[in-house]
């Protein structure tokens, strides 16, 4: 893919981060959140464990976890650049395993509205991404014209 159209995916997964994430940044919108979560969880009929509003560390990482993606998103929106893009690869890849991991442990299924957008963006980012890393990293190779390169005398 060209180099607008991969930032233009760095640019667009960014802002879903901001509004996925900012709900969970401030402890009175995160007690918000984690309600709208069990809403869910309970008119889809669902089993297992949800994040409790009522424990202070459960709402204190969430909002450690809400502020950090809002800042690292809010710089991947402002400079949508290849960097920034493939860091964001690497840190679905660990969100995505840590979801995959609660699954197991037995959270509400309802984590999986989050773990198939996540997925989804590291997919649709890593192939955007890719051709124009290969680009930025590959070597020039020298033409048939150039000069040969210097060699050491003994």
């Amino acid at each position: 893919m060209s180099h607008t159209t991969s930032r233009t995916v760095v640019r667009a997964s960014a802002i879903y981060d901001l509004v996925i994430a900012a709900p969970f940044a401030l402890p009175w919108t995160a007690v918000w959140a984690f309600g709208a979560l069990g809403l869910a969880h309970d008119g889809l009929g669902l089993t297992g464990s949800l994040p409790s509003a009522a424990d202070p560390f459960t709402v204190l990482f969430a909002n450690l976890t809400g502020s950090l993606v809002v800042v690292w998103a809010t710089v991947r929106t402002v400079r949508p650049d290849h960097v920034l893009g493939a860091a964001d690869v690497l840190a679905r890849l660990l969100f995505s395993l840590a979801m995959v991991a609660a699954l197991v442990a037995g959270a509400s299924p309802v984590v999986l509205g989050f773990l198939v957008p996540e997925v989804g963006w590291l997919v649709v980012q890593a192939l955007a991404l890719a051709g124009p890393l290969r680009a930025a990293g590959a070597p020039s190779r020298p033409s048939a014209t150039s000069e040969p390169a210097p060699t050491l005398a003994p």
